[in-house]
């Protein structure tokens, strides 16, 4: 399996992204580290609109593109569609039920075998989620103490409306499958489209 090993806070700066909005710091500002006053091409505009996504999700390029041609070919906005399915994937569902403090903490939750969908270990990150599935903590992992912190304290950040969190029991339900409206990252996803389409 491949691994992306990009310097966190370094890449952030590059793409405009706060760490806090990835959950790396409790601030969150939308523009962070200053930007160069040089004039983008439309290539270069578009190529940073992709790598933004793919670093925000942790997706690298060759996955990413198959989200782009699966969603091409389903009914409606490619680029919402391609958006909805990023957000249906288990690490970042993990991550939205605070089953981890940022992306790669809850992919890893998911691939170390800490999570269970409908009773069932999955340790797939990419694994797409459905509504109705229950996404629970293993019995046996229950005693890390990042969970009994879940556990006690409650989730750290808000939950979205698609999906519910019984905290107590570290149990978390998809009530709804997720719609671009719940994506809360400032994305043109046109640009990906467009950047794709060329």
């Amino acid at each position: 399996m491949a691994k992306n090993m990009q310097p966190i806070l370094k890449r952030s700066r590059a793409l405009g992204i706060s760490p806090g909005d990835m959950g790396y710091s409790k601030e969150s500002k939308r523009n962070p580290g200053s930007q160069r006053r040089a004039k983008k091409s439309e290539y270069a505009l578009q190529l940073k609109e992709k790598q933004k996504v793919k670093f925000v999700y942790g997706i690298l390029e060759k996955q990413f593109h198959k989200y782009y041609e699966k969603a091409a070919n389903q009914k409606g906005n490619t680029g919402d569609n391609m958006l909805v399915l990023i957000e249906r994937r288990l690490d970042n569902v993990a991550y939205r039920l605070n089953f981890g403090k940022t992306r790669r903490m809850a992919r890893q939750m998911v691939t170390h075998g800490h999570l269970l969908v409908n009773g069932k270990k999955v340790d797939i990150a990419s694994y797409e989620i459905k509504a109705g599935d229950e996404i629970t903590v293993r019995e046996k992992s229950r005693d890390i103490p990042f969970f009994k912190a879940l556990r006690e304290e409650g989730a750290e950040r808000m939950i979205p409306q698609w999906l519910e969190l019984d905290a107590e029991n570290l149990k978390g339900r998809v009530v709804a499958l997720p719609t671009r409206a719940d994506i809360d990252m400032p994305i043109e996803e046109h640009m990906i489209v467009e950047f794709y389409s060329r």
